[in-house]
């Protein structure tokens, strides 16, 4: 009757951990993002994915307006080209906006002939985005959203510079000239030149407007949505609910050097102007979201002339990138990736990830790689850990005669199972130790999976096409040959079946002693629901535990092999002590 009702015990408390993973799971660890491919009449097909386009300081805001189709709208105003080996797209001469900003190395989708990630888009078009820069000005004409400039050049490429120019009445000459990189950097030099006949006082400003919040969750483990970085301090304090609630009034940061934008999880806008700046975030007439700074007034005598330099970061939040774009000025890009409180552990995690990729060609193989080196430097840690074991199994027939002994005095038999321990030089709690510390590095590569552009659509072996979302191949539908698509709670694919398998084994090999018949039940279930809880998870998480699992069953039939437990039999009376 005990042992059953420890058996019900047991299942509603597995139960109860399973239920409950699944609602605070995501709130605590957000699963990977949604999957990328489905597998159909036993192949590998792509699955449309969202599009990358999202949607006070006096700094003008877009208008809102009737949706358009984009073609229409980039062919209905005057264009400058961008061509560069990683951006595509053009520059709206009508407001001098950079509206059209296609990453020609990242796909939307993981199908080969899938249409780059679209960035930027024009207002008037579906996920509006795109950033400009202007003077404010006081009894002066100054550019507008509607002023159409006039441009040297048709192409802005690399090494080809563009310059926009325009004249008021006044004689107020304003110039802005862009220059772009090979990769995501965008230069703008603003300058203005008086040759009018009165002195006049100006402020230059730039912006990044957006028609939506990011298509991208924003979680506590991993920021989305407006991002400043000033005097060196990341500032994650902004949400879009932020703004919401602010209105008209918005929210403006402390005053000093650094640059301003929107964060995703892997895209990122930043501006970042020469000298000092107040980042200001707000919503805007439209019903979008706007991140812009103002400079200080130049009063300018005529004759006179000014200048002043904007860097503009619109791309892929690449590692590599964002710390060349460090060293060249800008403080502490790469902060827009949300490294989270393990930032110290993360990134040579990160560096020594990619630094396997390229060596081997394969982000599949690099995890695999790199578990074999965490697996190597925790070797003498886990060897501890099993004669820890070893050591407990031993003694197992001693704790059941003590148990048995003392089962009517729970004190006593506690301090006779510790007298024990120190008889026989016994630490129980060695064997958690190597599990403490692969937590830093399980979650530093979960961070990673999660955040890191690198790792997106990267492809495996198989039906691994992208390690970044979840593994596809489910034996629920026969891997793909029944025509249905399984329900969420059952979306299990082969890796988290692996996981639980080898989960298992291992305790198997290596079964808890000293536990409460109860604990060893519930324990016993744990490896099952294992798999329903990893199921959801980046593919390549489930390939590094797979792995360990696969490395701890061979390191421990070694082990088992080199020290074979010998048969050993009670030493103490098991009579029980009456009180």
């Amino acid at each position: 009757m005990k042992d059953n009702r420890n058996m019900v015990l047991a299942i509603l408390l597995s139960a109860l951990v399973l239920l409950g993973w699944s609602f605070l799971g995501p709130k605590v660890l957000p699963t990977a993002g949604p999957q990328t491919a489905q597998v159909r009449d036993g192949k590998i097909h792509a699955l449309p994915q969202p599009q990358a386009s999202p949607a006070g300081t006096g700094v003008p805001t877009a208008a809102a307006g009737a949706l358009r189709v984009r073609a229409d709208v980039l062919r209905s105003t005057p264009r400058i080209k961008i061509d560069t080996p990683s951006l595509l797209g053009s520059i709206n001469l009508q407001g001098a906006r950079i509206d059209d900003l296609r990453l020609v190395k990242q796909h939307e989708t993981i199908a080969p002939n899938s249409a780059p990630v679209r960035l930027f888009s024009p207002a008037g078009a579906p996920g509006a985005y795109f950033a400009g820069f202007g003077w404010l000005g006081d009894a002066v004409a100054v550019p507008g959203p509607d002023t159409v400039w006039t441009a040297s050049s048709r192409l802005l490429a690399p090494g080809k510079p563009v310059t926009l120019s325009w004249t008021n009445p006044t004689g107020q000459k304003f110039e802005q000239t862009v220059s772009v990189d090979d990769e995501y950097l965008f230069t703008v030099q603003q300058r203005v030149t008086n040759t009018g006949a009165s002195a006049v006082t100006l402020r230059p400003y730039g912006f990044a407007s957006r028609a939506a919040q990011s298509v991208d969750p924003s979680t506590w483990t991993n920021h989305v949505g407006p991002m400043s970085v000033i005097n060196a301090k990341a500032d994650y304090s902004t949400k879009w609910k932020t703004l919401d609630e602010a209105g008209d009034a918005g929210k403006t940061g402390e005053s000093g050097s650094g640059w301003v934008g929107f964060t995703e999880k892997y895209w990122l806008t930043a501006l970042a102007p020469t000298g000092n700046i107040a980042p200001s975030f707000r919503r805007t007439p439209a019903g979008g979201y706007q991140a812009d700074y103002a400079g200080a007034p130049v009063t300018l005598a005529p004759g006179q002339q000014t200048s002043g330099e904007t860097r503009l970061f619109a791309g892929a939040k690449e590692k590599g990138a964002l710390d060349r774009y460090e060293d060249a000025g800008i403080p502490k890009l790469s902060k827009s990736i949300d490294w989270g409180w393990f930032e110290f552990f993360m990134r040579p995690i990160f560096g020594l990830l990619r630094w396997l990729f390229a060596v081997t060609g394969n982000f599949g193989v690099a995890i695999i790689c790199l578990t074999f080196i965490v697996r190597a430097l925790m070797f003498p840690i886990a060897q501890r850990q099993f004669q820890s074991t070893n050591a407990m199994r031993r003694v197992q027939p001693k704790l059941k005669a003590l148990q048995a002994r003392f089962k009517d005095d729970k004190p006593r038999q506690q301090q006779e199972m510790m007298k024990l321990y120190k008889e026989e030089k016994i630490n129980p709690a060695a064997g958690c130790l190597p599990i403490f510390l692969q937590i830093p590095v399980f979650y530093a590569l979960y961070k990673v999976l999660m955040v890191a552009v690198e790792m997106r659509h990267q492809p495996f072996l198989g039906w691994i096409h992208d390690l970044s979302a979840p593994d596809p191949m489910s034996p629920v539908n026969l891997f793909g040959l029944l025509n249905f698509t399984p329900p969420h709670i059952l979306a299990i694919g082969v890796l988290p079946i692996l996981v639980g398998a080898t989960q298992w084994l291992t305790m198997k090999m290596n079964p808890a002693t000293g536990v409460d018949p109860t604990q060893q039940q519930i324990m016993s279930l744990m490896p099952w629901f294992l798999i329903f809880v990893m199921a959801p998870f980046a593919a390549g998480l489930q390939l590094y535990w797979v792995t360990n699992n696969l490395l701890t069953l061979a390191q421990q039939a070694w082990f088992n092999y080199r020290h074979p437990i010998d048969a050993a039999t009670a030493v103490i009376d098991a009579k029980p002590v009456k009180r």
